[in-house]
Formats: C-alpha cells, sequence, structure tokens
C-alpha cells in the first residue's frame, strides 16, 4: 500500500507545489504519492508561480504540469500524513478535522528538521531569493521525510 502525503500553504502556487515537487524527486513514486493543496482556493485550476517553477526548475525539478487545488476534509480520508508550511495553514487544515485521527496526520513541514525556525516563509511579495530559501528549506525537510518513509 502507498504511502500518501500531502503539502499545504495557502494558495498553493508558491510552497507547497515546490514540496510535492521536491518529495516526489527524493521518494519512489510506486511506494509514495505526494500531492499539494492550498487553504484558500484563489488560484484553483493554475500551475504554480513561475518563480517556483523556475527555482524547482534549477534543481532538475519540472512542477510546470501541476494545478492549484484546495484543501477540503476528504483529503483526511486520502492522504497519511499532511504538511502545513505555516501556522497558518496548520489552523486553517485543524478547523476542518474532524476527529482525532484527522489531526494526527497534521505537522509543520519543518517540524521534520531543525532550522531554527518553525515556519516556511511565504516568498509570494518577495524576490527571487525568497524562493531559492524556500526551497533549501523544503528540500532539507523533504529529506528527512523521505528517510523516514524508507
Amino acid at each position: 500500500m502507498k504511502t500518501k502525503v500531502l503539502m499545504v500553504c495557502l494558495g498553493n502556487i508558491c510552497r507547497s507545489p515546490l514540496a510535492e515537487g521536491v518529495l516526489k524527486s527524493k521518494v519512489n513514486p510506486d511506494l509514495v504519492y505526494v500531492d499539494s493543496a492550498g487553504t484558500a482556493g484563489y488560484h484553483v485550476g493554475n500551475p504554480p508561480d513561475p518563480r517556483s517553477i523556475k527555482v524547482a526548475g534549477t534543481h532538475g525539478i519540472d512542477i510546470s504540469k501541476q494545478r492549484c487545488r484546495k484543501f477540503s476534509a476528504t483529503d483526511f480520508e486520502t492522504f497519511d500524513m499532511i504538511y502545513a508550511m505555516d501556522r497558518s495553514n496548520l489552523s486553517n487544515i485543524m478547523a476542518l478535522a474532524r476527529n482525532n485521527d484527522d489531526t494526527q496526520k497534521v505537522k509543520l513541514l519543518l517540524d521534520e528538521v531543525d532550522l531554527g525556525i518553525t515556519e516556511v516563509p511565504d516568498p509570494y511579495y518577495g524576490g527571487p531569493d525568497g524562493f531559492e530559501d524556500v526551497y533549501q528549506m523544503v528540500d532539507e525537510a523533504c529529506e528527512a521525510i523521505a528517510k523516514n518513509l524508507i
């Protein structure tokens, strides 16, 4: 049976698509299914932000075919592990949890590593350096997740 992992940020255009792409690049797709979603529906159906696509591409990862979708309560049934990029996303996810089993699946992505911070910052309103910084944080966390899934 496949382990199913969901990455969640606000709009599903910057951080969570990067996290989806990075984790997919580190795991066996026959054993692990990875997806991403946003807690807000602002960009449903759109591709990731061009800056996320570009930074992923510079690291050999193509996320251009991903499409944004909104997180829903049914994701608790589908996914074994749900990673929020920041506390606001975590709170929005938890608000949809129906029981203790649901809440046990959810944690902050950076809880997987010790980077001295607990939240992946949203690079949307910053420059390209912010996207590279986010990539590096996400990469380190996804490396830890991938090792734990083996």
